[in-house]
């Protein structure tokens, strides 16, 4: 109803604005046109509006203005992109109700990539939002050139690259009441003229949060990440364009762990949480990568990628998320290793026909080791705290290795009709200390996809696609040693519009997914072993919209919707391992709608111009996580406004701003009382968790370029 309510504010505000059209006595010339937005979404630059593929782009300066400082929050300005989180060490996401990722020990079913490098997991959505140029969040399996683990889409973040004139830019935000405070900047330039140019960028970001420690004091919920990354390109002089490229970056995420707050219920918003130690996690992530691109003769070129990435991971905390003090987590140490590789032909055979082919390989170490201390006296015998307790070390070790061939054909049949195809071979082989034997799967993820072009602004395109996501190993004790990885066929029709005039844009696209042996829920044992596992089938389906309109020099609005039906339509492969089925047959924390709405009006004032842009983020009623297997908790839906005012000039900007500026109530993650219920708890230790969603931030941000 909130929604509904600002929609219609919105549609005022464009009434409004008609109005200072015409008392300002605007022209068709003063008009503003929609720009064209160029994406890398199949490895090769071209305009978003020629890609035959449902395309998100939001952009550096959007991301400043709405105060987006972890990658993981552009889902607030993504139709179709679900996402959410309980720690700094993962995150819940999917798209359009596939690729869903619950444990941050599952592969993830979205794909995340940095400037094109694959990150093998979802604490990766945590990083910071550093001199990024745009975030591209591709619908729809991207198998054909992006790998297995995008079955539901792939998230593609882009950095600014280095310039040949010297430039930079610095930004400070402060906003209360929780300490929140942003500093970044970045300066680039040539460094041998003509050859070899540069860029260094850094930010630093803080907030206390919303939550305390009722116990034992502090904030509860903390945020502090610390980043700074830096490329060299070096264009090298001969008859063939070469060029080869440089990045390096260190981030260090700090923050809370599940640290879960009691609520007697969905709607009950808890933001103090009473644990008996807070829960803080520090992921500190370095590494490097290397490119080149160079063009072999005048039809090909050539791309060759190398990467390096190391995390190291920290936790203490509570581990019954409550006052009894049950479990202790004293030392939790995660390392991970990745190595990338990949090289490509992008080849024009003629104005008619090109391919895009190429290999790729990737491996992971990953070791996690947990000490912790358990109350046996107070879990296994009801005697009082502290006089039985067992200390217990875990170690557990693990190696991915995946290597794959693919093959893009590009051909226009006729001036306005192209049909592409490609098939991805891919190999991948998961082992876990402790089991017998590797997971291995072999794979084909084929794409085929006409589009039609109306005219030069106008096209429609309808695709057939296969997405897969590599399975695992569990822990030994697990009633399933290994689960399957999860697959998906995706049939869509899509169309993309721009006017005549360049002052409307919509693009619009329906899909249906059918997916198999969907690995969502995991479950316990009751040796508390965690279980990850396959549910079953699931049927998703909707339709998506999204546009911008520019009417005049002074006004925009933007937005766009998705309605995504998806349903658990088999939880047999859940039942066969577990021994029932599941309370509900919806998809964890998926909401059926979700989208948003942005209107911006810039009026000229002296030497510069008054902005102000006003954003409403909605997000639908969804199901929070649950053991039982007749009860799942329903999570309201809720809309987050976010206001922005700023005067620029110059290259100078001063802007207030506000994050949910009407305070909404909700929760960002959500079980109910049967987890704490299967770990054997005395029933004073047993209650719900829940962690709400930020509350109202005022503040005012500072921006210079040059």
């Amino acid at each position: 109803m909130r929604f509904t309510t600002i929609l219609a504010a919105s549609t005022a505000i464009v009434a409004l604005s008609g109005g200072f059209a015409q008392a300002q006595t605007v022209t068709t010339d003063d008009a503003a046109t929609v720009d064209d937005v160029i994406v890398t979404a199949r490895k090769r630059e071209e305009r978003l509006q020629d890609v035959p593929i449902a395309v998100t782009a939001v952009s550096g300066e959007t991301l400043e203005r709405e105060q987006i400082n972890v990658i993981k929050d552009v889902a607030a300005l993504t139709p179709g992109l679900n996402i959410s989180s309980d720690a700094v060490g993962r995150a819940f996401m999917s798209i359009r109700g596939v690729g869903t990722t619950l444990i941050d020990t599952v592969q993830p079913g979205v794909g995340i990539f940095i400037d094109g490098i694959y990150q093998p997991n979802t604490s990766y959505l945590n990083n910071p939002v550093v001199d990024v140029e745009r975030i591209e969040v591709l619908k729809g399996p991207q198998g054909t050139l992006f790998g297995n683990n995008t079955l539901g889409g792939a998230i593609n973040v882009i950095t600014r690259s280095p310039t040949d004139e010297f430039s930079g830019r610095a930004t400070a935000s402060y906003a209360g009441p929780d300490n929140y405070q942003t500093y970044a900047g970045s300066i680039s330039g040539p460094i041998i003229e003509g050859s070899l140019r540069g860029r260094l960028a850094a930010s630093y970001h803080t907030q206390d949060g919303f939550s305390k420690n009722l116990l034992v004091g502090g904030d509860a919920r903390p945020m502090e990440t610390e980043a700074v990354n830096g490329t060299l390109v070096w264009e090298v002089p001969q008859a063939q364009r070469t060029e080869i490229s440089l990045n390096g970056y260190f981030n260090r995420v700090t923050g809370s762990q599940t640290a879960y707050a009691s609520p007697s219920g969905p709607t009950d918003y808890v933001d103090d949480v009473p644990l008996n130690f807070n829960s803080i996690a520090q992921y500190d992530y370095f590494g490097f990568s290397t490119k080149l691109v160079t063009d072999l003769d005048a039809k090909t070129t050539m791309t060759i990628i190398a990467a390096y990435d190391d995390k190291e991971g920290k936790a203490t905390g509570d581990g019954d998320f409550g006052p009894v003090p049950i479990i202790e987590i004293t030392d939790g140490r995660n390392a991970r290793e990745t190595y990338t590789g990949e090289v490509r032909f992008d080849t024009a055979w003629n104005d008619r026909f090109s391919t895009l082919i190429g290999a790729f390989a990737n491996r992971s170490d990953d070791k996690n080791t947990v000490n912790q201390s358990i109350d046996v006296g107070i879990l296994a015998l009801g005697l009082p705290a502290g006089l039985v307790v067992v200390p217990q070390t875990t170690i557990q070790t693990s190696e991915l290795q995946s290597q794959a061939i693919y093959a893009n054909a590009f051909y226009d049949l006729t001036d306005s009709i192209e049909v592409s195809a490609g098939i991805r071979f891919d190999h991948q082989e998961v082992s876990v200390s402790g089991t017998a034997g590797t997971y291995k799967a072999d794979e084909w993820q084929p794409r085929f996809t006409i589009r039609k072009s109306w005219n030069p602004n106008h096209s429609t395109y309808a695709s057939i696609s296969r997405g897969f996501r590599g399975g695992g190993a569990n822990a030994p004790g697990a009633p399933n040693e290994f689960y399957q990885g999860d697959s998906v066929w995706t049939y869509e029709i899509g169309d993309k519009f721009t006017n005549d005039s360049r002052t409307l844009t919509l693009n619009s696209a329906i899909y249906y997914n059918d997916y198999s042996h969907y690995i969502g829920q995991n479950a316990l044992t009751p040796a508390l072993i965690a279980v990850n596992l396959n549910t079953g089938d699931v049927e998703a389906y909707g339709a998506e919209v999204e546009g911008i309109w520019s009417p005049n020099s002074m006004f925009q609005l933007r937005g766009g919707i998705t309605y995504n039906h998806a349903r658990i339509t088999d939880d047999s492969e859940f039942e066969a391992v577990i021994g029932n089925g599941l309370a509900s047959d919806r998809i964890l924390f998926q909401p059926d709608w979700n989208g948003f709405v942005t209107a911006s009006i810039t009026y000229p004032v002296g030497p510069g111009e008054l902005r102000t842009d006003i954003t409403a983020s909605y997000k639908g009623e969804r199901v929070g996580s649950s053991l039982s297997p007749t009860f799942a908790p329903t999570l309201e839906g809720y809309t987050v406004v976010n206001a922005n005012v700023a005067y620029e000039w110059d290259n100078y900007t001063v802007a207030l701003f506000a994050t949910n500026l009407l305070d909404e109530d909700y929760y960002d993650s959500y079980l109910d009382q049967s987890l704490l219920s299967a770990f054997g708890f005395p029933a004073a230790a047993v209650h719900n968790l829940g962690i709400t969603g930020d509350e109202r931030r005022i503040g005012v941000r500072l921006a210079a370029r040059f």
